[in-house]
C-alpha cells in the first residue's frame, strides 16, 4: 500500500482528488456554518465539529459501500421517458429541501418582524440542528463519493483524501463561520449560493448536469464585490460619524 502511494501518479491523485472533496465540502460547510449560527455562541463550536465528522462518517459509509451506490444509479421508474433512480430521487429531495430552507430563511431575515423573533436558542436545538446536518450530508456525500469513485481507482487514496478534506473544513469552518455570523450581508449571500446548490441538484435529480463551476464563479465574483462594499464602508464610517459631530456643535453654537 505504501509503495503505491508513494508513486508520482498516486500522489498527484491524492492531491486532485483532495482539492475536489475541498471544493465539493463549501456547500456542505456553508450550509452547517447557517444552521449552526442559529445556535448559542457557547454550543456553536463543537456542533459544528461534530457535524463535519458526520459528514466524514457518511462519506466513509457510502465509500464502504460502492456496491449499494451502483445499484443507486438503476432506474427505479420512468417519467415521459426519463428514468429516475435512487440517487435522482435523493439529490431531488435534497435540493427542494435547500430551495426550502434557505428560502425560509431570507423570508425570515428580511421579512419577519424582529419583535416577534425569540432568540437563538430558542429557535433551534442542537439535536435538530445535527439531525438538519445529517440530512443533507447524505444529499453532499453522494456527490463526493461519485466524484472520488470516478478519479481514483484505489480505496485507501479515497478515504486518505476525504479525511484530508475534512481535516481542512474542521480548521476553517470556524473561521468562516464566524465571519459569516458577523456579517449579515454575507447570511444573506451564502443563503443565496445555497438556493443555487439546491437548483444544481435538482437539475441534477432531473438528468440534466450542469457544471458547479460556473455557480463557484458567480459566488466567488459577488463574494469579491460584497468584501470591497464591507471596505467601502469601513471607510465612509468616520466620515460620516465625524459630519454628524460637525453638525451637533453648528447647532449647539
Amino acid at each position: 500500500m505504501l509503495e503505491v502511494l508513494l508513486q508520482p501518479a498516486t500522489l498527484i491523485s491524492l492531491v486532485t482528488l483532495t482539492l475536489m472533496e475541498i471544493v465539493l465540502g463549501i456547500d456542505n460547510i456553508v450550509f452547517i456554518v447557517l444552521l449552526v449560527g442559529r445556535l448559542p455562541a457557547a454550543q456553536q463550536p463543537s456542533t459544528r465539529r461534530i457535524g463535519l465528522i458526520l459528514a466524514l462518517v457518511m462519506r466513509l459509509g457510502l465509500l464502504f459501500s460502492i456496491t449499494w451506490m451502483m445499484r443507486l444509479s438503476a432506474p427505479l421508474f420512468f417519467i415521459l421517458g426519463q428514468g429516475f433512480s435512487g440517487r435522482d430521487l435523493i439529490l431531488i429531495g435534497g435540493g427542494l429541501f435547500l430551495l426550502a430552507k434557505a428560502s425560509h430563511e431570507i423570508y425570515e431575515r428580511l421579512e419577519g418582524d424582529p419583535s416577534e423573533q425569540l432568540p437563538a436558542a430558542g429557535r433551534a436545538t442542537v439535536a435538530w440542528t445535527l439531525g438538519q446536518i445529517i440530512l443533507l450530508d447524505i444529499v453532499f456525500s453522494l456527490d463526493s463519493v461519485i466524484t472520488a469513485v470516478g478519479l481514483v481507482p484505489h480505496l485507501f487514496v479515497m478515504v486518505i483524501a476525504m479525511v484530508l478534506a475534512v481535516g481542512f473544513m474542521l480548521v476553517f469552518a470556524g473561521v468562516i463561520g464566524d465571519f459569516v455570523n458577523r456579517h449579515p450581508s454575507m447570511k444573506i449571500l451564502a443563503l443565496s449560493f445555497l438556493i443555487l446548490i439546491g437548483v444544481l441538484l435538482i437539475a441534477e435529480g432531473m438528468g440534466q448536469h450542469l457544471s458547479r463551476g460556473y455557480v463557484y464563479f458567480a459566488m466567488a465574483f459577488s463574494l469579491g464585490v460584497e468584501l470591497l462594499n464591507m471596505r467601502l464602508r469601513r471607510k465612509q464610517r468616520p466620515v460620516t460619524l465625524h459630519s454628524r459631530f460637525e453638525g451637533l456643535e453648528s447647532a449647539g453654537g
